[in-house]
């Protein structure tokens, strides 16, 4: 009999502690819906104990200052830290526990203690800089997990894929000069935060290393799919990272109240499918998903179900042919914009 796949989740009720104003998008109930998903399944998979992070575990991205900002913020009660960021009197709490958890999984991943995992977390933490929280996010879960891995784990290449609506600027801003991290992220472009155009592609010994698909409003399943085709797979095959990290987001879908864009359910089973092919083809399976965005009930659960059965899959179908991309078509547009970028760092974006 095959080894049965051990797949942990991340979840706790602490989560949803760190409060907003009523009516904020970013809100303790999205991890209802996540858990609707999740408990769907929970008979086979593991649990996954948070634990909050050390403080020097956050300031492997992080400076001092910004801490001491945010916990200052946290002592004087329920505040902003910026237009759209609010902190209540747990919420410092409540993003170390949302660190260490994004930590423990992806180091139990890539030492083999887990197949992989999903981090049911928040607050959400792919746009918060060195210096600074921002766009609901406090501390970058997924920058502290990837310095974890290269600390603890020796992981020497590790591939970091985003596909939230949303650019993920401050984990792009974290690597982009190193190119042992390989950043790749879809996003709706124009749109907050302004940063992830196609010519941002990393700078000095970084430069190919992040690898930016902006997308325009109404893109659905068969332009997130030909993107992760006819892109992310050849970057994979010219990068080959040693494990997978995602920024989970899912607010592009076509419900998700703050974006405009259309993937469904079988749009995201079919990104996280093709995720799953590439962590098993090029790193062992070792593939670690961590919550970023989603503000719609029907999104957050039928991404996460998405999500949780590819993981679960004993068995990952090989990779599809690429689908069409004809003359004049969104598909065609992005792609041959991006490819006209990375060509020269990965050979084979854009092919047929």
């Amino acid at each position: 009999m095959p080894r049965r796949r051990q797949i942990a989740v991340v979840e706790d009720p602490r989560y949803q502690e760190h409060r907003s104003p009523p009516g904020h998008p970013e809100r303790p109930e999205r991890l209802l819906a996540v858990g609707e998903a999740i408990a769907a399944r929970r008979d086979r998979l593991r649990s996954l104990a948070p634990r909050p992070a050390e403080d020097d575990e956050l300031l492997a991205v992080h400076g001092r200052d910004h801490l001491a900002h945010v916990g200052e913020a946290v002592r004087h009660g329920a505040s902003r830290l910026d237009p759209d960021t609010f902190i209540s009197p747990a919420s410092l709490e409540i993003a170390r526990l949302a660190a260490g958890a994004s930590i423990d999984l992806a180091l139990a991943v890539a030492r083999g203690e887990l197949d992989a995992g999903f981090a049911a977390v928040r607050p959400p933490g792919h746009h918060a800089e060195a210096g600074r929280a921002m766009g609901f996010c406090l501390f970058n879960n997924i920058a502290i997990a990837a310095r974890a891995l290269q600390r603890e784990a020796r992981v020497d290449k590790l591939l970091i894929v985003d596909w939230d609506v949303h650019h993920g600027n401050g984990t792009q801003h974290s690597f982009e000069g190193e190119p042992s991290v390989l950043f790749f992220s879809t996003h709706q472009f124009p749109f907050y935060p302004g940063t992830g155009d196609v010519v941002e592609a990393g700078r000095d010994h970084g430069l190919g290393a992040t690898v930016n698909v902006p997308l325009p409003p109404g893109c659905g399943d068969a332009e997130y799919t030909g993107v992760f085709q006819r892109v992310l797979v050849p970057v994979v095959e010219s990068f080959r990272p040693e494990m997978i990290l995602v920024s989970c987001g899912f607010d592009a879908h076509a419900l998700d109240p703050l974006a405009s864009m259309q993937l469904t359910g079988r749009g995201y089973a079919e990104l996280a499918r093709i995720t799953r092919a590439l962590a098993d083809d090029f790193c062992g399976g070792r593939l670690a998903l961590l919550l970023e965005g989603g503000y719609g009930e029907v999104g957050l659960r039928d991404g996460t179900a998405a999500v949780l059965d590819a993981l679960l899959a004993e068995e990952t179908p090989p990779l599809a042919p690429a689908l069409e991309a004809p003359r004049g078509s969104t598909l065609a547009y992005v792609v041959d914009q991006v490819a006209g970028v990375q060509r020269r760092f990965h050979r084979g974006v854009g092919a047929t």
